[in-house]
């Protein structure tokens, strides 16, 4: 009896350290990384926005894990998609090269507790519980066209030059460009062309070259894009036609700074700060992972030195929701030099 006694009590000593045991194993440590999936390698407003995020992580005591794809495709991100689930990280933001290839993958990784939202271009409502939106679409689409009337005297050609044909925030832009253009105001504006240079340097240069071939007419071209911008006006400044056709868009003042001069080929253009969208995507990014937000719209949260910011429906009308971070900002001659050192 004594002997079963003591078996027995073994036996509960342990299936009470097993019990522990499993407790411990099965309370998963919360994972510390936050990462941010960019649209291509070599793109310095990438690399701003990246740096924005890693600045906003580092704030909150997270570990940011910033990946370049090698090129500026949806099957790059989805392979870069796959292996940060693997990581086991908490939560993905991604610059999307296409808006619904990407749903997939992401839609797999947020059924293993990986939070997802995007930001500067956006993946379809079903993929994201949020997207981080540089600044109101309409208001860029606007801004765009009113620069093309401005800068051609009101009539004649001009052309778009874009990044990639699957960019969603791209195709929005343009999209609201187009709708602008059906105001009886801009009936003399002529829109010849949408070429995408796919946010690559060379081939955007190719594009620029191939409508200055095709169109011997145009005035201006409109570059929603910081790679393409910076390409054009170079090709434009190199053939001497800056008294000819004028460049205006999306542009880093970095880069740009030297063709916004007196006489330049790019007379102004409009951005916001990378910068802070990536900061903004950051904090974003921490609020659904701690729950903070849902992702609804009302949802609101702090976003550190922005301070408070509410989730509202997106602008775009996709059905999903988004953070908007503000109104583009106008950079001509008169204010380039306070910020070509800035980003």
């Amino acid at each position: 009896m004594k002997n079963l006694k003591r078996v027995l009590a073994m036996v509960m000593v342990l299936a009470m350290s097993v019990g522990v045991l499993a407790a411990c194993g099965g309370s998963k440590k919360k994972s510390n990384d936050f990462a941010l999936v960019s649209k291509s390698t070599g793109n310095p407003y990438m690399e701003k926005q990246a740096e924005g995020f890693e600045e906003a992580v580092k704030e909150f005591g997270g570990n940011a894990v910033i990946k370049y794809p090698a090129n500026p495709t949806a099957e790059d991100q989805i392979a870069m998609i796959t292996e940060l689930v693997s990581q086991g990280v908490a939560g993905i933001a991604i610059a999307a090269n296409d808006y619904d290839a990407l749903q997939p993958a992401l839609s797999e990784a947020a059924k293993k507790g990986v939070k997802i939202i995007s930001l500067d271009s956006a993946v379809n409502a079903a993929s994201r519980m949020t997207h981080v939106n540089q600044a109101d679409p309409v208001a860029i689409g606007v801004s765009l066209v009113e620069a093309a009337y401005d800068l051609t005297g009101g009539s004649g050609e001009f052309a778009i030059l874009s990044a990639t044909s699957t960019a969603s925030n791209q195709n929005t832009w343009i999209e609201n460009m187009k709708k602008t253009l059906e105001d009886p105001k801009y009936a003399d504006l002529k829109l010849v062309k949408v070429a995408y240079g796919d946010d690559l340097r060379d081939k955007s240069v190719s594009e620029t070259e191939a409508l200055l071939a095709t169109y011997p007419d145009l005035k201006c071209i409109v570059a929603p894009t910081t790679v393409g911008i910076a390409a054009a006006a170079k090709v434009i400044t190199d053939n001497d036609l800056t008294d000819k056709i004028a460049i205006t868009g999306l542009g880093l003042p970095s880069e740009m700074a030297e063709y916004m001069v007196e006489g330049g080929a790019c007379p102004y253009m409009f951005l916001w700060n990378p910068i802070d969208v990536g900061y903004l995507a950051g904090h974003t990014l921490k609020a659904m992972v701690d729950e903070k937000s849902t992702g609804k719209a009302g949802d609101k949260f702090e976003a550190g030195r922005l301070g408070s910011m509410e989730v509202v429906d997106a602008t775009s009308g996709d059905g999903g929701t988004e953070v908007l971070l503000g109104e583009p900002f106008k950079f001509d001659t008169a204010n380039i030099d306070e910020w070509k050192t800035v980003y």
